[in-house]
């Protein structure tokens, strides 16, 4: 089955105890577009695309991948389902090196175009070429953002979802996360951004929601 969007979550509610945290949500990603997910910190965002990773339970509503129900796969199978996901906090693995963090995804999946996919992964974001052999925990926090975005790349043969790409970096590598953003796109890519700080990628989007307290206010 092949839906109309490559990810369709409708009517999403979810809760963290008695506390709601999403109300009624409905959000698509076209087939190869980028679509943003805007709002300030708290209002739902990473809660938002944990439901969709799976790491939270749905209290209602749907997720489909290209029509498939998401909510009948547990939360690994998305990396095999073609999602490439990375989080706020780049949940690297501190003792393996940066070569081995990126290719974490293809093991796990025993892909057999790993080769291939750390080739494009590297020759999108050049930079971690000479850190390929350091350990993760000896690299600084926005040369971490850049291998966890080419970890969520190694996976993501289907949809990326990124979150907070640009929080805490320096300006100037904020900007370059906007340009392999812009790189990513132009190759037709689907991607799923969720951020608070949108300079720069607004005009990147096909799609923009923003979401206050829980809620899509705005398409």
């Amino acid at each position: 089955m092949t839906g109309r969007f490559l990810l369709e979550a409708r009517g999403l509610d979810v809760a963290i105890g008695a506390t709601p945290i999403l109300r009624g949500v409905d959000l698509t990603v076209g087939h190869g577009s980028l679509c943003l997910l805007a709002g300030r910190n708290g209002a739902g965002k990473t809660t938002f695309v944990r439901a969709v990773m799976g790491l939270v339970p749905l209290a209602a509503g749907s997720i489909r991948l290209d029509g498939h129900d998401l909510g009948q796969e547990r939360a690994y199978r998305r990396c095999h389902l073609g999602i490439g996901y990375m989080p706020e906090d780049r949940r690297l693995v501190p003792e393996l090196s940066i070569a081995e963090n990126i290719m974490l995804p293809g093991w796990a999946t025993k892909a057999k175009d790993l080769a291939a996919r750390l080739d494009a992964a590297y020759s999108m974001i050049p930079e971690l070429l000479p850190l390929r052999g350091r350990p993760a925990s000896m690299v600084s926090g926005g040369q971490q953002k850049l291998a966890a975005l080419a970890r969520a790349h190694v996976a993501g043969r289907r949809l990326l979802i990124l979150d907070e790409p640009t929080e805490g970096v320096a300006p100037a590598l904020a900007r370059r996360l906007v340009d392999i953003l812009a790189t990513l796109k132009s190759t037709g890519a689907s991607v799923l951004i969720a951020e608070s700080n949108t300079s720069g990628i607004t005009d990147l989007a096909d799609t923009v929601y923003v979401i206050e307290r829980g809620a899509v206010r705005l398409q």
